[in-house]
């Protein structure tokens, strides 16, 4: 007769060092906490700045003989002023013990870019047929809605900037005003006021 063979209380069951488990834990409390929590990182010093240079940028591109070249200024202004903005977020963000690409500040980016992202296309679109007299309310009005809604991932006062921005997109798209001014009190005025509040409230 064969002797069934009974299971050893030795067993080969793998135990889990309890420091493993809490590590695990604390990965997922903090990662919860990141994707729940809003992105405070936004500097407002990027915003000042950015504010500042597209005051002296209004002035230089209403000079200008042809629309092309008051497009041109445009341009490098945008390319200047989203690389300050970005750049200081992103160290904002690390100095805070964040990212600007994972957990809210992801969010803030996947909410900001697709927006943005069109109003560029048509940007190209507009300017390779030579119709530059729709894009500061083309301008003003993606960048309007892209801050409103990556603001939804923010600290509070984001989104209002963002619906004045768009205030001011209908404005220039629907009544005879001077486009140049919009732009200076968009890019200009509500980065310069609203920067100052983040800055003052957030820091950075």
């Amino acid at each position: 007769m064969i002797e069934e063979q009974k299971p050893s209380s030795t067993g080969s069951a793998k135990i889990t060092p309890l420091h493993s488990s809490a590590e695990e834990n604390l990965r997922y409390i903090r990662a919860s906490m990141e994707a729940s929590s809003s992105f405070t990182g936004i500097s407002g010093l990027g915003y000042m700045i950015a504010g500042a240079s597209a005051l002296p940028v209004t002035w230089l591109a209403s000079q200008q003989a042809s629309a092309e070249a008051w497009f041109t200024v445009w341009m490098l202004e945008a390319f200047f002023a989203g690389g300050v903005v970005l750049a200081l977020t992103a160290r904002k963000a690390e100095t805070q013990g964040g990212s600007l690409w994972s957990g809210s500040g992801k969010k803030l980016m996947n909410a900001f870019l697709p927006t943005v992202g069109i109003g560029a296309l048509l940007t190209l679109a507009l300017a390779a047929q030579g119709e530059f007299a729709w894009l500061p309310g083309i301008w003003l009005a993606h960048y309007g809605a892209a801050v409103m809604t990556a603001g939804a991932h923010s600290v509070r006062i984001v989104p209002l900037m963002g619906a004045l921005f768009i205030m001011l997109a209908a404005i220039v798209l629907l009544a005879p005003v001077s486009a140049n001014l919009m732009l200076a009190l968009g890019f200009g005025g509500l980065h310069l006021v609203f920067g100052f509040m983040i800055w003052r409230q957030y820091g950075g």
